[in-house]
């Protein structure tokens, strides 16, 4: 299987900007595999297509608002969006402008509360970064981090809670559930 069998065109009208209010009425599209029909339902009839020892996978994590605007110490913009917590403050990363942002390279987000050193560049453009603070970096990321978006939802929501799914539990996405 590649990851190309799964692209197809979707019109941009058809990509919803915001989460519905009443999240059980979020729209379920079912395939029968036996036959191949497809049919259209409200998330909320989930439970009339499982079966007796069907497996029902669920990401209960919590989206962490892991893009980071900030600046270098010359004033040039910058984003770094957090991938993998390797623990002790330091996390594998992806950033912008890759090529200003090699190791040794410092970044400062919002009045300084939180500032960054990329140590180490890895395959795929990936950077590991060393986070500085005082307190709780959760805490922290709370108040400076953005919520990654793909790119095709250009809207941002006021409330951080709105881009979790309602089952979300234990903190850990870097990625908005598009879909749960």
């Amino acid at each position: 299987m590649k990851t190309s069998d799964f692209d197809f065109q979707l019109p941009e009208e058809l990509i919803a900007q915001t989460p519905l209010e009443e999240r059980t009425s979020s729209r379920l599209l079912v395939l029968d595999k036996r036959t191949g029909a497809v049919s259209h339902h409200g998330f909320r009839e989930i439970g009339e297509f499982l079966r007796p020892g069907d497996c029902l996978v669920l990401n209960d994590s919590r989206v962490l608002p892991a893009r980071l605007i900030g600046h270098r110490p010359t004033g040039g913009a910058c984003e770094v969006l957090l991938l993998v917590d390797k623990g002790g403050d330091l996390w594998e990363c992806l950033v912008r402008p890759g090529r200003k942002l090699k190791p040794g390279a410092q970044v400062i987000f919002g009045d300084g509360q939180l500032t960054a050193t990329v140590e180490e560049e890895l395959n795929d453009g990936k950077r590991t970064v060393r986070f500085h603070y005082q307190g709780i970096f959760l805490e922290i990321l709370e108040q400076l981090g953005r919520m990654p978006l793909p790119p095709y939802i250009t809207h941002q929501l006021e409330d951080k809670n709105r881009y979790q799914t309602v089952y979300a539990e234990h903190t850990g996405s870097a990625a908005a559930p598009t879909a749960g």
